[in-house]
């Protein structure tokens, strides 16, 4: 199963487990499917969000780690 961290891109992401998009969504980051969110970092996004990048990454490994699971 794979682990993402800070560096981790949005299209990467995605890639790792579509089924993360509604979380993102949920916490306001609406641009997921805009071109140059694809090659923005986790800890970008979560700058620009407001939203500790340590904390997001832990979530989404989480989500990641669950969902593989369900």
């Amino acid at each position: 199963m794979a682990k993402v961290t800070k560096d981790t891109m949005i299209g990467e992401l995605l890639q790792i487990d579509e089924n993360v998009a509604p979380m993102l969504l949920n916490i306001g980051m609406h641009c997921l499917g805009c071109p140059s969110s694809q090659m923005e970092t986790i800890e970008e996004a979560a700058m620009v969000h407001g939203i500790d990048p340590d904390d997001l990454v832990n979530d989404i490994n989480d989500f990641i780690e669950h969902d593989a699971t369900a």
